[in-house]
């Protein structure tokens, strides 16, 4: 069951801030950790800190804009960020031209994910 958040009521709550960035266009057309073919304009994200497989939602915490990813990437263990995103998911939460954003990270469920196609 959605709520009027667009969360499934059996995500539990969980969140995470810090920095995020997005991958550089070398990554196009190469293959991520699970399998997936890498593409910018997909709304999917590299992070240690999450399960391969995983939907988040991802707001900026400066403008308050958010976007729901599927983690399917792994990024170094030693990276400063705690998420990479495509340049579409960048784009969304407005921080192409800085590169990187101040973010906080909370699940979100498949549903919400695919909901955002709809509209």
């Amino acid at each position: 069951m959605i709520s009027s958040t667009g969360y499934s009521q059996k995500v539990k709550t969980w969140s995470l801030t810090g920095k995020a960035s997005y991958y550089s266009n070398k990554f196009e057309g190469r293959k991520t950790c699970s399998g997936d073919i890498f593409c910018h304009d997909s709304l999917t994200g590299a992070t240690t800190k999450m399960k391969m497989g995983q939907f988040v939602k991802v707001t900026n915490t400066a403008n308050h804009k958010f976007v729901i990813v599927k983690v399917n990437d792994r990024t170094a263990k030693k990276s400063p960020y705690i998420i990479d995103l495509t340049k579409s998911a960048a784009s969304k939460l407005g921080f192409l031209r800085a590169g990187t954003a101040r973010v906080k990270i909370t699940r979100a469920s498949a549903e919400s994910y695919h909901a955002q196609f709809v509209n």
